[in-house]
């Protein structure tokens, strides 16, 4: 299952809705990438699944301080 390591986001179910709005299930699936990110704290890598949106997070604050923002230890 495509799943966030830091922020535990996954898959959302949605609903489409035809012209007639006729109602059916479909998933959503959220944009999951393996990275691995520099942890300085620790001196090495750490590889990470990660959504896009928290690789641009990362790259603004850092890993260190996202990860403690949700209470996860690398």
């Amino acid at each position: 299952m495509a799943k966030s390591d830091i922020t535990g986001k996954r898959k959302l179910l949605a609903r489409n809705v035809s012209h007639s709005n006729i109602k059916t299930k479909r998933w959503q699936h959220i944009n999951v990438q393996v990275r691995r990110v520099w942890v300085p704290e620790y001196n090495r890598f750490v590889t990470l699944s990660l959504t896009t949106r928290d690789i641009r997070t990362i790259d603004k604050i850092g890993v260190t301080a996202y990860a403690k923002r949700y209470g996860v230890t690398l």
